[in-house]
């Protein structure tokens, strides 16, 4: 076990393209020992927003979501990491926290902690229903930097973890689309990123009718199993769209790839 004033934590934000919200994901960080902010191929105003703060700052081009996460996590100087993204906040009291569990950890040379989610649409805060790949209720980005290296995926990249520590008990809030259009335009990126991904993978695509049954899957897992019923509307809504990704994603992969031209 170490004293609460050695523990020292940086945040970690890999980002492209995040002028709305870089600076109040920045402000939320401000009592955290040290932030890095990883920069992809920005050509908004990010970067001299980020500036204004207390934080070491990187710019490159990364093929894939994995591998500038990586490159990020190789960054930081401290040896426990606060993986954050931009339209995510936390709060001191959350850095607290995680200090104290920190703290009393026997062994604090690896391992990782789960933080839970408080997810918005607009203003609107969804708690219930979200899971697979259209959204999380908790995430494991408070973590040492030996216990968790990123797979190389485009989308929703894989993640190698080692050794649970547990659940923090402060949340995270997380920003996800300002509206219904934001979602269905979420939607088509996603799709599009993970069609790539499943046609760079060579494997073969599953049948329509095998498809249809893991879309309805998740749609039954996101709106009862984790009780996306109880936000309505909302709940719906997100059950929908989960499912929908893994239907268009194989869709895309299989129907745009097979329409190109030969050359």
């Amino acid at each position: 076990m170490n004293s609460i004033n050695n523990v020292k934590i940086t945040a970690l934000i890999v980002a492209r393209n995040e002028e709305r919200h870089i600076k109040s994901c920045l402000e939320s960080l401000n009592s955290i020992d040290e932030i890095v902010l990883l920069l992809d191929r920005t050509t908004d105003n990010t970067i001299n927003i980020a500036k204004t703060f207390k934080c070491t700052i990187y710019e490159g081009s990364w093929e894939s979501e994995g591998k500038r996460r990586n490159e990020g996590i190789s960054k930081c100087s401290n040896n426990w990491i606060l993986e954050i993204d931009a339209d995510e906040r936390a709060n001191k009291e959350l850095i607290k926290e995680a200090k104290e569990r920190i703290s009393l950890l026997k062994d604090s040379s690896k391992g990782y902690f789960l933080i839970p989610f408080d997810n918005f649409i607009g203003n609107k805060r969804v708690r219930y229903g979200w899971g697979a790949s259209w959204g999380v209720s908790s995430k494991p980005c408070l973590f040492n930097k030996q216990s968790k290296i990123w797979g190389n995926e485009t989308i929703h990249p894989s993640l190698n973890l080692e050794y649970k520590h547990g659940f923090l008990n402060n949340r995270i809030d997380h920003y996800v689309d300002r509206n219904i259009s934001g979602m269905i335009l979420r939607l088509d990126r996603y799709t599009t990123a993970k069609a790539n991904d499943i046609i760079k993978s060579k494997k073969k695509i599953p049948p329509l009718g095998i498809t249809i049954r893991r879309s309805l899957t998740r749609f039954y897992k996101c709106y009862i199993t984790r009780k996306g019923y109880k936000e309505k509307g909302w709940g719906f809504l997100n059950a929908t769209f989960a499912a929908l990704f893994v239907l268009i994603s194989y869709l895309k992969a299989d129907l745009e790839e097979n329409s190109q031209p030969k050359l």
